[in-house]
């Protein structure tokens, strides 16, 4: 027959154990959280980094772009003025021209692809920052020391509620008219010194001998 006071004592037992756990578990969250929220805010910092970045090496592009196109139309004037053709004529200004605004569409180019990576890593660095931002108010939002009241309560009521129908099952009342003695009698005792004959108990009181026997047969 098992232990009715066992039985409560290991429910209790294993509820401490799981409110312990809880208690880490929702600690080990909150902390995981936390590291999610910091490396966030390092993504973020590392985004924005790549969006300058884009920029200082877009308007490095477009002036090198603007400085060639300097270059392409001074060379143009060395060639026509070479051939004899007048660097004010229809001709000559047409070709000019043509570089001018052939060179100014690069570097505006140059500087919309610029602008456009900028903005990839700014976006980057938002979601980033947003990601920190939650992670840090789910992590608010745990308590561990509640995690293990929760926890707690839960056991303490699974408890009380196992002992109340223990109890009112009798599973804690003494047997009615049990004599221990007379159950004793012929019962083994080796730590005693030996076994007792029928009808021998060594005169121990019926409460020592209810005692013994709860220990083997409860």
């Amino acid at each position: 027959m098992c232990n009715p006071t066992a039985i409560i004592g290991t429910q209790a037992a294993a509820g401490a154990a799981s409110t312990v756990g809880a208690y880490y578990a929702a600690s080990g969250q909150r902390s995981a959280l936390r590291s999610q929220a910091r490396l966030a805010d390092i993504n973020a910092g590392l985004a924005e980094m790549d969006a300058r970045q884009a920029m200082i090496q877009g308007e490095r592009a477009e002036q090198a772009q603007r400085i060639q196109t300097a270059n392409l139309k001074g060379r143009q004037r060395a060639t026509m003025g070479g051939s004899g053709i007048a660097l004010d004529s229809q001709s000559a200004q047409q070709i000019l021209n043509s570089t001018d605004i052939l060179g100014e569409i690069d570097a505006l180019t140059i500087e919309q692809n610029a602008v456009r990576a900028a903005w990839g890593h700014r976006m980057q660095a938002a979601n980033a920052r947003n990601q920190a931002r939650m992670a840090r108010a789910t992590a608010s939002g745990i308590s561990p020391a509640m995690a293990g009241a929760t926890s707690l309560l839960g056991t303490a009521t699974s408890v009380a509620s196992n002992y109340y129908a223990l109890d009112r099952s009798g599973a804690f009342d003494e047997p009615q008219g049990f004599d221990y003695n007379a159950a004793a009698q012929g019962f083994s005792m080796p730590t005693l010194g030996g076994s007792f004959a029928p009808g021998e108990t060594a005169g121990l009181p019926d409460g020592v001998w209810r005692d013994l026997f709860r220990g083997r047969f409860g």
